[in-house]
């Protein structure tokens, strides 16, 4: 397994994903996404993983203006330019992917 976690320092749900890797003894790396943001290759992988609307934090300050975005590709323009948009804990496996806390997910990883 190469797991990725992409996530804010102060979102709950990223420590909680980081925690419950740690404590299965899974090894991974942690990404901070607002300082490092994402790649438009890993941008792309988890997109076509878990779909576009699954990435949009709607709570995030700012989030309001991508409803009145007419494409989607203008949309992932936005979150690739200001990652806080992006919902977190963004977790990859390869080609695998998953958004927010999401464990069930995650024992069929391993």
């Amino acid at each position: 397994m190469n797991i990725q976690i992409f996530g804010k320092s102060k979102c709950f749900d990223t420590k909680k994903a980081e925690r419950w890797f740690k404590e299965r003894g899974i090894r991974f790396q942690s990404i901070d996404l607002v300082a490092k943001g994402m790649s438009r290759g890993e941008f792309a992988s988890v997109k076509q993983s878990v779909g576009l609307a699954a990435m949009t934090d709607e709570s995030a300050s700012g989030a309001e203006i991508l409803r009145y975005l007419a494409y989607d590709s203008d949309r992932e323009e936005k979150l690739l330019e200001n990652p806080k948009l992006i919902k977190t804990p963004v977790v990859r496996n390869g080609r695998l992917a998953t958004v927010g806390y999401a464990p069930d997910v995650w024992k069929t990883w391993e």
